[in-house]
């Protein structure tokens, strides 16, 4: 797994982790925040436009579709991010994704997804896996240093 793929898994899933952690304490908030972000194209036009570049960005620095789960998964994200960028630079999708999505009534399952995937992306960029499927090593077979006298 290359390093990029390790570092782009770790940055998702502690911005999800975070960024779910947040919204599940604050839901009254982050449901006027979002229901005033929906109502202004200025700041929908803004927001598509940096997430549009993240995505970008993200896809032309990692677009590996081979490689086991994880790399697939970091890609995917990418591409995800891409066209929401996209979708959310234009008003009119971005407000017809709103209604559809159901946001304010899906709430909670929405934040359970975010963390999850934070979670998973978390876990896995930070080698965890590996680092469980270690042996522990042998401490009998090490041998005693000779004191160097001071």
């Amino acid at each position: 797994m290359s390093n990029r793929t390790k570092y782009l898994s770790r940055l998702i899933g502690l911005y999800c982790l975070l960024v779910s952690l947040i919204m599940f304490s604050q839901k009254q908030a982050i449901v006027q925040i979002e229901n005033t972000l929906i109502h202004s194209p200025a700041m929908l036009f803004i927001l598509g436009i940096f997430t549009l570049v993240g995505g970008l960005a993200m896809v032309l620095a990692h677009n590996q579709w081979s490689g086991g789960a994880l790399p697939v998964a970091v890609t995917l994200i990418g591409w995800i991010s891409l066209i929401k960028g996209f979708l959310i630079a234009v008003p009119q999708a971005a407000v017809s994704l709103w209604g559809d999505l159901q946001y304010e009534r899906f709430y909670y399952l929405y934040v359970g997804i975010s963390f999850a995937l934070g979670v998973g992306f978390t876990y896995a960029g930070f080698d965890l896996i590996e680092f469980h499927r270690r042996q522990p090593r042998d401490v009998s077979d090490r041998r005693e240093r000779p004191r160097v006298a001071a």
